[in-house]
């Protein structure tokens, strides 16, 4: 078995750096070498193969949850979200951060694949392999859905993707292709569907921190789902959850939660105890304390329309999110925290870090109703959207239950039995969509399914005076490349 220093984890990110830069991070010393000679081993180094970053804030700003709240003081990095400028941060929470955090993790994922290539008993290794595998496939999957358009059959034989990384960095600055974000899925879908037969949920300690075979069938519902190829989101959700069994998996809101103290929320809801968190990272960030604290954020009417009765939400009864108020206008669902991590025992210095939820329960649930609503099987859209309803009203009960004649009065109040076909279709994925941003309200997969459904955002500031619009085929939802990737032979996106 190979022995694997830790230095050799070359990234992208690290690599695309220039000048001092390249020479500052050349001329540090070596890591500890890391001794990989078992799966234990192997699975210790792959912790290190999910994104060390956080997308929820650039993604959560420049989705249509947030609004401008005058009265506090502005960020740039918020700022420049919100206008869908090309962001000129660099910090925890940044795009660039999380394009280079993004290959550190697909080197780690390479260089484990290559190790276990070269072991004497490779069947000793089947799960850290299909773990590799699926958490290459992941991060490719979220670079691509960030920095590329949206895959679209008619266009993605013609966009460009972003580079599909398959073997360990071994040079200083390695010319890469951006190919087609068709090749970029195709790539994807192989790694995917090789690798899940082979994970092993008795591999991993702690199971949460890695994907396990029902991650990676939730991994595979939202893969397919941005892929359009809806028998197989219900095929991978009925494996995750088989005969729909969500109800004990989902949070409860409801009940246990709607009795606890934000402060209390904020501590709980990414621990590796809930069941509903399939998959969690560990990373310094910032968003525990921005998220409720920032010029552009969810507005108080933003939340209550998706929550309130009073507001006339879809299912018209309150639900039971843990909210708070920053005041100004500004609301939010408490759901994040912080913690210190000093860099050393007897240090007062270190940094902030937070527990993000990458994939859960309750996206599985709606990314299988959507499908199930996009092949107009509505009633089992709508057993779907009842079951989650069920967890998140207080005493609920079969007659707060949605049907399709309260969707479509919701919708399309003027629209009259028998209905369009085509109205039909879109007033059920509509109502999966409004339940579904209600849920990960601050948690940026609003963002990303924005840009799956074209849908419009419009953006106002300066106390309404200005209004910005984001149209469907406007260049500024995809993410433009940092800018030291031209060195590596990228061109950057259109603007």
């Amino acid at each position: 078995m190979k022995h694997i220093s830790l230095k050799n984890i070359l990234f992208l990110g690290a690599l695309l750096l220039t000048g001092s830069g390249c020479q500052k991070y050349l001329s540090t010393q070596p890591a500890p070498r890391a001794s990989i000679d078992s799966p234990e081993s192997m699975s210790e180094l792959l912790v290190s193969a999910y994104p060390d970053a956080n997308y929820m804030a650039f993604c959560e700003t420049r989705s249509d949850n947030v609004a401008e709240i005058p009265e506090v003081a502005t960020a740039v990095a918020n700022t420049e979200a919100y206008l869908w400028d090309i962001v000129s941060a660099t910090g925890a929470d940044s795009e660039i951060r999380y394009w280079n955090r993004c290959y550190e993790a697909i080197a780690v994922a390479n260089l484990a694949l290559d190790a276990i290539a070269h072991v004497e008993k490779p069947d000793l290794y089947r799960a850290q392999k299909g773990e590799a595998l699926v958490a290459r496939a992941y991060t490719h999957f979220m670079l691509a859905s960030l920095f590329s358009k949206i895959y679209n059959p008619a266009t993605a034989a013609s966009d460009p993707g972003i580079p599909y990384v398959t073997e360990p960095e071994n040079v200083v600055i390695k010319k890469y292709e951006r190919k087609t974000v068709a090749y970029v899925y195709e790539q994807i879908e192989k790694d995917l569907e090789e690798g899940i037969p082979l994970i092993n949920d008795n591999a991993y300690k702690i199971p949460a921190y890695h994907f396990t075979v029902r991650a990676a069938y939730a991994f595979a519902t939202r893969f397919y789902l941005f892929k359009r190829d809806w028998p197989k989101v219900i095929h991978y959700a009925g494996l995750a959850f088989p005969n729909k069994s969500y109800l004990a998996y989902l949070r409860p809101w409801a009940t246990t939660y709607s009795s606890m103290t934000g402060a209390d929320m904020r501590a709980n809801y990414n621990k590796a105890t809930e069941k509903a968190n399939l998959l969690l990272k560990e990373t310094i960030s910032s968003w525990a304390t921005q998220y409720d604290n920032r010029r552009y954020m969810t507005h108080r009417d933003t939340l209550l329309r998706l929550i309130s009765k009073a507001s006339d939400n879809l299912i018209q009864a309150d639900m039971a999110y843990v909210t708070g108020s920053a005041g100004n206008n500004a609301s939010y669902i408490n759901k994040m925290a912080r913690y210190f991590k000093a860099s050393s025992p007897n240090s007062n210095l270190g940094n902030y870090f937070m527990t993000i939820t990458l994939l859960t329960t309750e996206e599985v649930l709606f990314n299988q109703a959507e499908a199930y609503a996009m092949e107009e099987q509505y009633a089992e859209s709508l057993e779907l959207l009842n079951i989650f309803i069920s967890t998140r009203v207080k005493n609920f009960t079969a007659a707060g239950n949605l049907t399709t004649e309260r969707i479509m009065e919701y919708f399309y109040p003027e629209a009259t039995a028998p209905y369009d076909a085509a109205l039909l279709k879109e007033a059920h994925v509509k109502a999966v969509l409004e339940l579904k941003r209600a849920e990960f309200m601050h948690e940026g997969l609003r963002w990303l399914d924005i840009l799956r459904k074209d849908i419009t955002v419009t953006h106002t500031r300066d106390r309404g005076n200005k209004t910005d619009v984001l149209g469907p085929d406007d260049p500024r939802r995809v993410l433009q490349l940092p800018p030291l990737t031209a060195l590596s032979g990228l061109e950057p996106n259109p603007r």
